[in-house]
């Protein structure tokens, strides 16, 4: 009898599944009394590997920050790498929970979709989002935001204030995916573009990733200059005359200020 293939959702990588299963044992000893450190031995026994595979993949771990080794007694435990991590995606909920109230004001004022979003690694990612209450409004909820950094004001108000060095990253990762005949897919012509999002403190997208559709955006920053998010809202380019453009901008420059000044950088984005 043949045997049965193997689903492809269910194969997975032997190395990754190793390594993270070492990270599991290893986050597992925290909450023990051994206060979170283990021996090679130990570890070994525990992911069931033997003692020279287990050796490898822990200095592949800790070449990469994600675990360390005590000098003295050669104990093992997890690396800044996973706080580090863990702790930004706190601060991402943190930031979602804390923006509410104004992004409620936002969603009040200018009556269209409002959003927060962050850049995830080198996706773009809504945290928060409100719906307008008008009958024609936008619906992003389908929509698949990953790639589009370049092409709408809620990711180019986060790109505007990236090092040039990043910027460039992220591009040559992602590419310019043209979505409509109007989204930027020259790297210069976008350099251009990030630039005059910074002169003016915000983002406009005028059907560059959807057709019919407006956004206006700015970046959130902390004291230090670090780009936290950005705040942004979305409208039926039917609706997105000077007038709206211009309510809708200021709105959301407003916004901005109030949150920035929460989150104890009262200056940014005050132009």
């Amino acid at each position: 009898m043949a045997e049965k293939k193997r689903s492809p959702s269910n194969r997975e990588i032997q190395s990754v599944a190793r390594a993270l299963n070492i990270l599991e044992v290893l986050s597992k000893a925290q909450g023990e009394d051994r206060g979170g450190e283990m021996q090679l031995g130990e570890i070994a026994l525990a992911t069931a590997l033997n003692v020279s595979t287990c050796h490898h993949i822990l200095l592949t771990l800790m070449n990469r920050g994600y675990v360390a080794q005590h000098k003295r007694g050669r104990a093992y435990f997890l690396g800044l790498k996973i706080h580090e991590l863990s702790s930004n995606r706190a601060r991402q909920f943190s930031l979602a929970e804390s923006a509410m109230p104004e992004l409620r004001q936002l969603n009040k004022v200018t009556g269209e979709n409002v959003h927060l979003a962050v850049l995830q690694g080198d996706d773009l990612v809504i945290l928060a989002q409100l719906a307008s209450h008008r009958v024609v409004r936008v619906n992003l909820d389908a929509i698949n935001l990953t790639n589009s950094s370049h092409a709408n004001a809620i990711g180019k108000s986060i790109l505007a204030w990236l090092p040039d060095i990043e910027i460039e990253r992220i591009v040559s990762q992602k590419g310019l995916t043209q979505f409509t005949v109007r989204t930027i897919t020259d790297f210069d012509d976008l350099k251009e573009n990030l630039r005059l999002v910074r002169r003016f403190g915000y983002a406009l997208d005028r059907e560059e990733f959807l057709p019919g559709v407006a956004s206006v955006g700015t970046a959130l920053r902390d004291q230090a200059g670090t780009v936290l998010g950005s705040v942004s809202s979305t409208l039926p380019e039917s609706r997105a005359n000077d007038e709206n453009i211009e309510m809708v901008k200021n709105a959301v420059l407003e916004c901005a200020v109030d949150l920035s000044a929460k989150i104890g950088n009262p200056k940014i984005n005050s132009f």
